[in-house]
């Protein structure tokens, strides 16, 4: 199933051109000149953008890259409106946004249901009747359709998650996210296990929950490219609160914290913003006074929990700090 996930395609996306205006002339028995009657044409078709809640990849896009709308219909006599050309509705995922090839959004889709227009249908021409004046009762002339808009367009996925888990590989993350919800990520005792993002929904008290992202796990350089470089820090830019995962067997927890700082930081500075906890997992190898120990090179300005996903220790403490800081 993880090979199916896709949140980055380019789309080629063809509008319809706007039916031409007609240019007849009004014929009928015993009406001598009846004039210019000839209808506009009709709107060419779109290309829309849908949200669907049920949909959660990009996949389609993978094998299906070409998009045209059709074109408007032409004007017709008695001032009658060409045809509308049909629009191309392309169902996506919550969290989609399109850009152009230069960057810019085009739009988002930030809800069920919800429709974008990114490419717009040309308007249709409009008929002879239009141009009909005292000095030029019978005009032979009708506008042509506009155009439609042609060309490659991005589709970029970023899920949709109130808490994102930061942290190297092996970390802890998807345990963490096995234990907490129903989610069934991969888990294996060797790097990189995690190769696509997964999403859990996990229950709080009085029927109330939360979503938490777990994405593949960030080493140095990762600016450079290295590991799985950057490519799924964008699934984290939406959420409200970052969790940092650091393992209790780990050589130097200020580094490692200090490390997964500056490779957000280098993504997008805006992603240090956001509200964060420390989790020190795999933490049922401490006692109480290593603990203590721990504590001591630690950030004294981020509240730091102690875990167990295994052990099931520090989770309930670990939900309810999440939860204040999502309400806060």
């Amino acid at each position: 199933m993880q090979s199916n996930f896709v949140d980055y395609v380019k789309i080629h996306c063809k509008s319809g051109h706007g039916g031409a205006g007609s240019t007849n002339l009004h014929r009928e028995k015993y009406i001598d000149k009846g004039g210019p009657d000839g209808g506009d044409g009709g709107r060419g078709g779109h290309i829309i953008l849908k949200g669907s809640a049920n949909l959660w990849t990009l996949l389609e896009f993978k094998f299906k890259k070409h998009f045209r709308a059709e074109n408007g219909g032409r004007g017709g006599k008695s001032r009658s409106t060409g045809k509308d050309g049909d629009d191309v509705t392309l169902l996506v995922p919550v969290g989609v946004i399109a850009k152009d090839e230069d960057g810019n959004i085009l739009g988002e889709i930030v809800e069920d249901g919800q429709e974008i227009i990114i490419r717009r249908g040309g308007k249709g021409g409009l008929g002879n009747w239009h141009f009909k004046s005292a000095t030029r009762q019978t005009p032979r002339y009708a506008q042509p359709g506009i155009p439609g808009e042609e060309d490659w367009l991005i589709l970029e996925l970023k899920v949709l998650a109130d808490v994102g888990l930061v942290g190297f590989p092996n970390a802890g993350k998807s345990t963490l996210l096995s234990v907490l919800s129903a989610a069934k990520p991969k888990i294996a005792d060797y790097a990189f296990t995690t190769l696509t993002p997964n999403l859990g929904i996990v229950q709080y008290h009085d029927h109330q929950s939360f979503i938490m992202a777990d994405i593949p796990g960030i080493i140095e350089g990762a600016a450079e490219g290295k590991g799985l470089g950057h490519r799924f820090l964008r699934h984290i830019e939406r959420n409200s609160t970052l969790l940092f995962l650091i393992p209790a067997d780990a050589e130097d927890y200020l580094k490692e914290y200090n490390i997964l700082v500056n490779e957000l930081k280098k993504y997008n500075p805006e992603l240090l913003d956001k509200s964060r906890v420390l989790a020190i997992s795999k933490s049922d190898m401490l006692d109480d006074e290593l603990k203590a120990e721990v504590k001591k090179q630690l950030p004294t300005d981020l509240e730091t929990l102690f875990i167990s996903s295994v052990a099931n220790q520090g989770l309930a403490e670990l939900k309810d700090l999440l939860w204040k800081k999502l309400i806060d």
